[in-house]
């Protein structure tokens, strides 16, 4: 090959690792044209067609490979990510039992073949069994599919220490046996080598940020940073609104707050049986202090768990608010909560009823309104609204 058909391949190449798939085509279509026999040009063709998803021209540009060059391992690796593209994973696996074969010292097709032998572990045990005894045969066959694709999991990583692409081979074979341990194991691998890497890092997070005792200030600006590595990550993006909804609901806890010293300071509950209650109405400057220091209280509560968080927590308790009924609601009923400590405060009450009435009311419908808003619930009301 001259040095301006290699220039065309490196080209091609650099569109492939850009994601630009139909000039990468075009460039290798030119160059098969004139030079047929090409091998380098039939297997950047076949990661092209991989890319695209166009899994059956890749397979087909795979065979093409093996034609010319019928030991080459890389045309069997595209060939059989053809073949799990198209469903047909145990020609998947002959083909990369013969990478392994012919590149006994590479580690993706290691790393590759345990990830279909842990596929096909998970298809034995979701298919439904005809008796027990079909029952137990699929659990073991399964059960030697994971054996020995976590053997060749660690093969991989054995050969190929330093790449991510092997400990997410290995992942995906310890979640499918469940084995919860070594999955964290392997996340804190990966951003070991790629401190960066989307997945492991959301995954980490996730853990962190739902960890019990994790405050919900803390557990925001823990997803906030880590959506920082991938912007565009959905999952992120709605754990970050979950820590931001749980940071919303906490305005509603300093509101009832106010709410019991209020109670507590007219009387209204809690007080102790022997000790006879204030006389009423309270005195004008009595109601006013009790004004001045309970609304500071959930005023500055509430502004300060917003102004100390990361810019992208703020930002996204604005758009929350906008799009999200139940962030409205936390708020709304924390504000409506601190309008009843108001009324109950300054109304300047002769008798006790009518106040003790508006705070039982308020404090029992504020518990059942945030005993319904949580997240299993909101989940399933979001279910049943998207089945009607």
């Amino acid at each position: 090959m001259n040095t301006d058909q290699d220039q065309s391949v490196d080209r091609a190449t650099a569109l492939i690792d850009l994601k630009r798939y139909e000039e990468a085509a075009a460039v290798l279509a030119h160059r098969i044209a004139e030079a047929p026999q090409d091998v380098s040009a039939w297997l950047e063709m076949a990661r092209c067609h991989l890319g695209a998803g166009e899994h059956q021209r890749a397979l087909e540009a795979a065979d093409e490979v093996l034609r010319l060059d019928p030991k080459q391992p890389g045309a069997f690796i595209y060939r059989s990510t053809a073949l799990r593209g198209l469903h047909r994973m145990e020609d998947a696996e002959a083909a990369l039992r013969e990478a392994v074969r012919l590149a006994p010292h590479y580690h993706r097709p290691y790393a590759l073949l345990a990830e279909v032998l842990a596929f096909r572990a998970g298809r034995l045990r979701q298919q439904p069994a005809r008796d027990a005894a079909d029952a137990l045969s699929r659990q073991h066959q399964a059960s030697v599919l994971l054996e020995e694709a976590s053997q060749l999991a660690q093969e991989g990583i054995r050969l190929g220490p330093d790449d991510v692409a092997a400990y997410m081979s290995a992942w995906k074979v310890a979640g499918v046996d469940g084995n919860h341990t070594v999955t964290d194991q392997l996340e804190k691998e990966i951003l070991r080598i790629d401190p960066q890497h989307p997945f492991a890092l959301a995954q980490q997070t996730r853990k962190a940020a739902n960890t019990p005792g994790t405050r919900a200030a803390d557990a925001a600006d823990l997803v906030a940073d880590a959506l920082t590595a991938d912007p565009a990550s959905p999952d992120m993006q709605r754990e970050l609104d979950s820590a931001t909804y749980r940071l919303l609901r906490g305005t509603r806890w300093l509101a009832l707050l106010c709410l019991l010293f209020t109670a507590v300071g007219l009387d209204l509950a809690f007080a102790p049986e022997d000790r006879a209650p204030d006389p009423l109405p309270l005195s004008l400057g009595q109601r006013l202090w009790d004004v001045l220091l309970l609304v500071p209280v959930w005023v500055f509560g509430a502004l300060l768990r917003y102004r100390r968080r990361r810019r992208g927590v703020r930002l996204n308790v604005r758009s929350l608010l906008r799009r999200d009924g139940w962030a409205r609601l936390a708020v709304g009923h924390a504000a409506a909560v601190m309008v009843c400590v108001l009324v109950i405060t300054l109304v300047p009450w002769t008798e006790r009823d009518v106040p003790r009435v508006m705070f039982w009311v308020t404090l029992v419908a504020s518990l059942l309104t945030m005993y319904f808003d949580r997240p299993y619930t909101r989940a399933a009301l979001a279910s049943l609204r998207r089945r009607t």
